[in-house]
């Protein structure tokens, strides 16, 4: 077969949001609104002042604030009593996540990945439609937005993370999305060993979903290491592709890789095997000037 044909980094943006919206970004924060409640935290590519503000000028209209410490981390300052979770509906997909404002500033969803599900759950559909089973896995799966996105669409998904606090969310999610019944295999572990084994027992995917952390341990304390340790997880999932693949997706928050990068792994890993690859950036709207906040970069591979 050909060599993949390679489309120049693009930036797609998540667009289709109701319940959520970026309002205003600037002086390393941005302002957003999860449903009816509305987050202050920090982003360190706001590098930027905030549009038409003094430098320094005080946030208003907030609920929750989350303050950096110099020490590292921080916490959340609320301005009034918030659920410990509440709900947020992606309609144009039919899910819905929980949210819970964690210690470490994150919400428990990343909402610029929208456009990759919208990407992945057509190819699933179309897929279903001509009558193939559609096995998905999704490694260092969080808290499972891409595997309910996948399991809606029609596919069989094994989801897999590290931590066991993540995999629990992902049922959470999967049964918020009217999904508990879903063929969704629910695996706490080590995202390499996990594949060799997969390799091992003869499985095949036709589908591979994955977000590798810079840093991370595995569940049994694993050390993992980006620049380390992607390509040779990367060659244990080629092996693990169906005949007849219908993507790899691999999504990426760390500066130290670029989409060009992500793109020439791809090229390098399904050599020969033809298709498509696009890589770029994915970003979300900003209300309040129309610029877009860049979220992480993304590579995809596809039939």
């Amino acid at each position: 077969m050909s060599a993949a044909s390679v489309q120049r980094p693009a930036l797609i943006v998540a667009d289709r949001w109701r319940d959520y919206q970026v309002i205003e970004c600037g002086d390393g924060m941005k302002q957003e609104r999860w449903g009816e409640y509305t987050l202050v935290r920090p982003d360190p590519q706001i590098i930027w002042p905030r549009h038409g503000q003094a430098p320094g000028a005080r946030w208003q209209n907030w609920d929750g604030f989350y303050h950096r410490s110099e020490q590292g981390g921080g916490k959340w300052e609320f301005r009034r009593p918030l659920p410990d979770s509440w709900h947020l509906k992606y309609d144009s997909l039919g899910l819905t996540f929980k949210i819970h404002p964690t210690s470490f500033k994150h919400t428990g969803l990343f909402p610029e990945q929208a456009v990759n599900w919208e990407w992945f759950s057509a190819k699933i559909k179309a897929a279903r439609a001509a009558g193939r089973e559609v096995n998905v896995l999704n490694l260092f799966g969080y808290t499972g937005a891409a595997s309910v996105a996948a399991a809606k669409a029609g596919a069989s998904v094994c989801h897999v993370d590290a931590a066991e606090g993540m995999v629990k969310w992902c049922r959470d999610n999967a049964a918020l999305s009217g999904l508990a019944a879903a063929p969704i295999r629910y695996l706490t572990d080590d995202c390499l060993k996990f594949a060799r084994r997969e390799l091992k027992r003869g499985r095949k995917y036709d589908a591979i979903i994955m977000d590798p952390p810079t840093y991370g341990r595995g569940a049994t304390g694993e050390m993992w290491k980006l620049e380390e340790h992607l390509w040779e997880l990367l060659t244990e999932c080629r092996a693990l592709l169906s005949d007849q693949p219908l993507f790899f997706l691999i999504n990426a928050y760390t500066a130290r890789l670029s989409p060009t990068v992500v793109a020439n792994l791809l090229a390098e890993l399904l050599h020969g095997r033809g298709g498509a690859i696009t890589a770029g950036e994915v970003g979300l709207p900003i209300q309040r000037d129309g610029k877009v906040l860049p979220c992480g970069i993304y590579g995809r591979w596809e039939t």
